[in-house]
């Protein structure tokens, strides 16, 4: 999709700070960190949200989670623990609308449900 966000920035239009490259997947870190490691991590297809890629492309699924996880030992987290969250819907606080995960990682993530 020529107008989304991730799309440009996977086909290199927009910079970011890349962590992770292969044939499926793109990793970058976040402009807006959550935590000491944030990184997107996101298929180099388009779909809109994970249920569209998990409908369409299990497999696909995996190798995002498997990047993270490479990323998250490469960033000396493996062992310490790290999250990973994605959003699904204006409603869960996705606001790019092409699907992808969040890595995050360092001191101090505990989770508090409202």
């Amino acid at each position: 999709m020529a107008e989304c966000l991730f799309c440009m920035i996977v086909a290199g239009k927009i910079p970011a700070t890349l962590v992770h490259t292969d044939d499926e997947v793109v990793a970058f870190r976040d402009i807006n960190p959550q935590a000491p490691v944030h990184v997107l991590v996101v298929p180099r297809a388009h779909y809109a949200n994970v249920g569209e890629v998990a409908a369409a492309d299990p497999a696909l699924v995996g190798a995002l989670v498997s990047a993270a996880k490479s990323i998250a030992a490469a960033e000396g987290h493996e062992g310490s623990g790290y999250r990973l969250i994605f959003n699904t819907g204006a409603d869960a606080g996705q606001t790019v609308f092409h699907a992808h995960l969040h890595l995050l990682a360092g001191t101090g993530l505990r989770m508090t449900m409202a």
